[in-house]
Protein backbone atom coordinates (compact mmCIF):
# COMPACT_ATOMS: atom_id res chain seq x y z
CA UNK A 1 0.00 0.00 0.00
CA UNK A 2 1.24 3.47 -0.85
CA UNK A 3 1.74 5.98 1.62
CA UNK A 4 -1.72 8.43 1.63
CA UNK A 5 -1.51 11.86 -0.35
CA UNK A 6 -0.29 14.73 0.99
CA UNK A 7 0.66 18.51 0.42
CA UNK A 8 3.25 19.16 -2.41
CA UNK A 9 6.54 20.16 -0.24
CA UNK A 10 5.77 17.44 2.28
CA UNK A 11 5.44 15.40 -0.34
CA UNK A 12 9.30 15.70 -1.54
CA UNK A 13 11.78 12.81 -1.26
CA UNK A 14 15.14 13.77 0.04
CA UNK A 15 18.27 11.64 -0.35
CA UNK A 16 21.84 12.80 0.58
CA UNK A 17 23.93 14.19 3.30
CA UNK A 18 23.29 17.94 2.79
CA UNK A 19 26.51 19.18 2.23
CA UNK A 20 27.09 20.26 -1.19
CA UNK A 21 25.10 20.84 -4.27
CA UNK A 22 21.01 20.33 -4.57
CA UNK A 23 19.48 18.28 -7.33
CA UNK A 24 15.70 18.36 -8.18
CA UNK A 25 14.18 15.97 -10.61
CA UNK A 26 11.17 16.80 -12.49
CA UNK A 27 8.95 13.97 -14.04
CA UNK A 28 7.06 14.27 -17.37
CA UNK A 29 3.57 13.63 -18.83
CA UNK A 30 1.10 11.71 -16.96
CA UNK A 31 4.33 10.44 -14.60
CA UNK A 32 4.85 11.20 -10.74
CA UNK A 33 7.55 11.41 -9.13
CA UNK A 34 7.88 7.86 -7.62
CA UNK A 35 8.30 6.93 -11.50
CA UNK A 36 11.91 8.09 -11.00
CA UNK A 37 12.29 4.55 -9.28
CA UNK A 38 15.70 3.95 -7.31
CA UNK A 39 17.34 6.77 -9.90
CA UNK A 40 17.52 9.20 -7.08
CA UNK A 41 19.04 6.78 -4.82
CA UNK A 42 22.17 5.88 -7.69
CA UNK A 43 22.49 10.14 -7.89
CA UNK A 44 22.70 10.71 -4.30
CA UNK A 45 25.41 7.83 -4.51
CA UNK A 46 27.19 8.66 -7.98
CA UNK A 47 27.72 12.81 -7.09
CA UNK A 48 28.21 12.60 -3.23
CA UNK A 49 28.07 15.73 -0.58
CA UNK A 50 24.50 17.27 -2.02
CA UNK A 51 21.02 16.29 -1.22
CA UNK A 52 18.26 14.67 -4.13
CA UNK A 53 15.03 16.27 -4.37
CA UNK A 54 11.63 14.96 -6.40
CA UNK A 55 8.45 16.91 -6.76
CA UNK A 56 5.13 16.10 -8.09
CA UNK A 57 3.57 18.42 -11.25
CA UNK A 58 0.34 19.08 -10.11
CA UNK A 59 -2.60 16.78 -11.33
CA UNK A 60 0.14 14.31 -10.44
CA UNK A 61 1.25 11.59 -7.60
CA UNK A 62 0.69 13.57 -4.03
CA UNK A 63 -1.16 16.46 -5.99
CA UNK A 64 -3.50 14.10 -8.10
CA UNK A 65 -6.51 15.71 -6.65
CA UNK A 66 -5.01 18.77 -8.26
CA UNK A 67 -6.26 20.57 -11.77
CA UNK A 68 -3.21 20.83 -13.67
CA UNK A 69 -2.47 23.68 -16.09
CA UNK A 70 -2.84 23.94 -19.33
CA UNK A 71 0.83 25.69 -20.27
CA UNK A 72 4.43 25.43 -18.95
CA UNK A 73 4.74 29.13 -17.30
CA UNK A 74 2.04 27.65 -14.87
CA UNK A 75 2.88 24.50 -14.18
CA UNK A 76 6.65 25.72 -13.44
CA UNK A 77 4.91 28.56 -11.00
CA UNK A 78 3.11 25.80 -9.33
CA UNK A 79 5.93 23.55 -8.80
CA UNK A 80 8.47 26.80 -7.89
CA UNK A 81 5.63 27.49 -5.16
CA UNK A 82 6.32 23.81 -3.67
CA UNK A 83 10.12 24.23 -3.77
CA UNK A 84 10.14 27.12 -1.91
CA UNK A 85 11.63 25.59 1.13
CA UNK A 86 14.21 23.79 -0.58
CA UNK A 87 17.78 24.73 -0.50
CA UNK A 88 19.50 26.32 -3.01
CA UNK A 89 21.60 26.26 -5.32
CA UNK A 90 19.78 23.89 -7.12
CA UNK A 91 20.27 21.41 -10.33
CA UNK A 92 17.21 20.80 -12.14
CA UNK A 93 16.63 17.74 -13.67
CA UNK A 94 13.93 17.15 -15.90
CA UNK A 95 12.36 14.61 -18.39
CA UNK A 96 10.33 15.17 -21.50
CA UNK A 97 7.40 17.57 -19.81
CA UNK A 98 9.54 18.28 -16.64
CA UNK A 99 12.38 19.27 -19.07
CA UNK A 100 10.45 22.18 -20.35
CA UNK A 101 9.46 23.18 -16.72
CA UNK A 102 13.17 22.99 -15.98
CA UNK A 103 13.94 25.30 -18.93
CA UNK A 104 11.01 27.81 -18.30
CA UNK A 105 12.38 28.12 -14.49
CA UNK A 106 15.63 28.73 -15.53
CA UNK A 107 14.65 31.49 -18.17
CA UNK A 108 12.49 33.02 -15.75
CA UNK A 109 14.09 33.18 -12.62
CA UNK A 110 17.60 31.72 -12.53
CA UNK A 111 18.40 32.83 -9.00
CA UNK A 112 18.90 30.12 -6.60
CA UNK A 113 19.61 27.70 -9.05
CA UNK A 114 23.13 26.14 -10.58
CA UNK A 115 22.21 24.23 -13.80
CA UNK A 116 19.42 23.16 -15.54
CA UNK A 117 19.87 18.83 -17.08
CA UNK A 118 16.66 18.36 -19.57
CA UNK A 119 16.41 14.53 -20.94
CA UNK A 120 14.28 13.83 -23.81
CA UNK A 121 12.75 17.10 -24.40
CA UNK A 122 10.99 19.35 -26.77
CA UNK A 123 10.09 22.83 -27.37
CA UNK A 124 8.48 24.97 -30.00
CA UNK A 125 11.56 25.57 -31.77
CA UNK A 126 11.09 22.40 -33.67
CA UNK A 127 8.37 21.17 -36.30
CA UNK A 128 5.50 19.26 -34.90
CA UNK A 129 6.73 15.90 -36.37
CA UNK A 130 9.48 15.32 -34.18
CA UNK A 131 8.70 16.75 -31.08
CA UNK A 132 5.83 13.59 -31.23
CA UNK A 133 7.08 11.25 -34.29
CA UNK A 134 4.05 10.70 -37.04
CA UNK A 135 3.71 7.47 -36.10
CA UNK A 136 2.84 7.74 -32.35
CA UNK A 137 0.13 9.76 -32.36
CA UNK A 138 -2.50 7.00 -32.61
CA UNK A 139 -0.48 5.21 -29.74
CA UNK A 140 -0.74 8.06 -27.63
CA UNK A 141 -4.41 8.87 -28.00
CA UNK A 142 -5.08 5.28 -27.89
CA UNK A 143 -3.60 5.64 -24.24
CA UNK A 144 -5.52 8.25 -23.41
CA UNK A 145 -8.76 6.76 -24.53
CA UNK A 146 -8.51 3.28 -22.73
CA UNK A 147 -10.45 3.52 -19.47
CA UNK A 148 -8.44 0.53 -17.69
CA UNK A 149 -5.05 1.62 -15.78
CA UNK A 150 -3.33 -1.62 -16.08
CA UNK A 151 -3.52 -1.53 -20.19
CA UNK A 152 -2.79 1.91 -19.82
CA UNK A 153 0.61 1.43 -17.56
CA UNK A 154 1.80 -1.77 -19.99
CA UNK A 155 1.37 0.91 -22.92
CA UNK A 156 2.88 3.25 -21.46
CA UNK A 157 6.24 1.28 -20.51
CA UNK A 158 6.23 -0.01 -23.83
CA UNK A 159 6.02 3.53 -25.27
CA UNK A 160 8.29 4.61 -23.55
CA UNK A 161 11.24 2.11 -23.36
CA UNK A 162 13.53 0.35 -25.41
CA UNK A 163 13.98 -2.82 -22.90
CA UNK A 164 11.94 -5.85 -21.15
CA UNK A 165 12.32 -4.76 -17.39
CA UNK A 166 11.07 -7.22 -14.04
CA UNK A 167 7.25 -7.96 -14.48
CA UNK A 168 7.30 -6.11 -10.46
CA UNK A 169 8.02 -2.87 -12.14
CA UNK A 170 4.94 -2.55 -14.07
CA UNK A 171 2.92 -4.10 -11.38
CA UNK A 172 4.24 -1.44 -9.65
CA UNK A 173 3.14 1.46 -11.75
CA UNK A 174 -0.40 -0.29 -11.87
CA UNK A 175 -0.60 0.13 -7.97
CA UNK A 176 0.81 3.98 -8.58
CA UNK A 177 -1.88 4.53 -11.24
CA UNK A 178 -4.88 2.97 -8.98
CA UNK A 179 -3.55 4.44 -5.94
CA UNK A 180 -2.98 8.00 -7.27
CA UNK A 181 -4.53 7.80 -10.46
CA UNK A 182 -3.36 10.68 -12.95
CA UNK A 183 -6.48 11.44 -14.58
CA UNK A 184 -7.08 11.92 -18.55
CA UNK A 185 -8.08 15.58 -18.09
CA UNK A 186 -4.55 16.04 -16.86
CA UNK A 187 -2.46 14.22 -19.13
CA UNK A 188 -4.73 16.25 -21.71
CA UNK A 189 -3.63 19.75 -20.41
CA UNK A 190 -0.43 18.85 -20.03
CA UNK A 191 -0.36 17.84 -23.83
CA UNK A 192 -1.43 20.96 -24.31
CA UNK A 193 0.95 22.73 -22.42
CA UNK A 194 4.33 21.09 -23.90
CA UNK A 195 2.87 21.92 -27.70
CA UNK A 196 2.31 25.52 -27.04
CA UNK A 197 5.65 25.45 -24.80
CA UNK A 198 8.73 28.13 -26.81
CA UNK A 199 11.47 28.36 -24.52
CA UNK A 200 13.09 31.97 -25.24
CA UNK A 201 15.32 32.17 -27.76
CA UNK A 202 18.03 33.84 -25.68
CA UNK A 203 19.77 30.70 -23.65
CA UNK A 204 19.07 30.76 -19.53
CA UNK A 205 22.53 32.53 -17.16
CA UNK A 206 23.03 29.38 -15.76
CA UNK A 207 24.31 26.15 -17.55
CA UNK A 208 22.43 24.05 -19.10
CA UNK A 209 22.81 20.51 -20.72
CA UNK A 210 20.32 18.15 -22.77
CA UNK A 211 20.42 14.87 -23.33
CA UNK A 212 18.21 13.25 -25.74
CA UNK A 213 18.07 9.22 -27.22
CA UNK A 214 18.59 9.29 -30.47
CA UNK A 215 16.44 5.72 -30.40
CA UNK A 216 13.48 7.37 -29.02
CA UNK A 217 10.38 6.48 -30.36
CA UNK A 218 8.17 9.29 -29.07
CA UNK A 219 10.30 12.52 -29.51
CA UNK A 220 13.21 13.22 -31.80
CA UNK A 221 16.57 13.85 -30.71
CA UNK A 222 16.80 16.74 -33.05
CA UNK A 223 14.42 18.62 -31.08
CA UNK A 224 17.00 18.55 -28.50
CA UNK A 225 19.81 18.96 -30.94
CA UNK A 226 18.31 22.10 -32.47
CA UNK A 227 18.32 23.91 -29.02
CA UNK A 228 21.44 23.14 -27.70
CA UNK A 229 22.66 24.71 -31.49
CA UNK A 230 20.29 28.00 -30.33
CA UNK A 231 21.33 27.89 -26.58
CA UNK A 232 25.48 27.00 -27.30
CA UNK A 233 24.79 24.38 -24.65
CA UNK A 234 25.97 21.08 -24.07
CA UNK A 235 24.16 17.86 -25.68
CA UNK A 236 25.19 14.39 -25.52
CA UNK A 237 23.25 11.65 -27.57
CA UNK A 238 22.19 7.91 -26.41
CA UNK A 239 22.22 5.41 -29.13
CA UNK A 240 19.80 2.83 -28.15
CA UNK A 241 17.74 3.88 -25.33
CA UNK A 242 13.87 4.76 -25.33
CA UNK A 243 12.19 7.89 -24.08
CA UNK A 244 12.41 6.94 -20.00
CA UNK A 245 16.37 7.44 -20.74
CA UNK A 246 17.01 6.91 -16.79
CA UNK A 247 15.30 3.99 -16.78
CA UNK A 248 16.77 2.26 -19.64
CA UNK A 249 20.56 3.43 -19.12
CA UNK A 250 20.61 5.03 -15.87
CA UNK A 251 24.25 4.59 -16.15
CA UNK A 252 24.91 6.67 -18.74
CA UNK A 253 22.83 9.62 -17.25
CA UNK A 254 24.51 9.27 -14.27
CA UNK A 255 28.14 9.63 -15.78
CA UNK A 256 27.23 12.87 -17.96
CA UNK A 257 25.20 14.47 -14.29
CA UNK A 258 28.49 13.65 -12.86
CA UNK A 259 30.45 15.31 -15.29
CA UNK A 260 28.09 18.34 -15.26
CA UNK A 261 28.70 18.14 -12.04
CA UNK A 262 31.90 18.54 -12.07
CA UNK A 263 32.50 21.29 -14.38
CA UNK A 264 29.82 22.96 -12.09
CA UNK A 265 32.32 22.62 -9.14
CA UNK A 266 35.32 23.50 -11.10
CA UNK A 267 34.01 27.06 -12.96
CA UNK A 268 32.45 28.11 -8.98
CA UNK A 269 36.73 27.77 -7.62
Amino acid sequence: MLPRSAPCVRRRCCIGTGDGMNWLLLRGLARQSEHWGDFPSLLAKAVPGGRVFTLDLPGTGSRFTEASPDSIPEIRQSVQACAGELPSPLILVGLSLGGMVAMDWAGQQSLGLAGVVAINTSSGWSPPWQRLQPGQWGSVLKILADPGADRREAAILSLTSNLSHPASLLAHWRELQHQRPVSRRTALRQMRAAARYRPPEKPPSVPVLLLASQADPMVSSRCSGKLAKLWGCGFAEHSWAGHDLPLDDPDWVLGKLGDFRERQARQSR
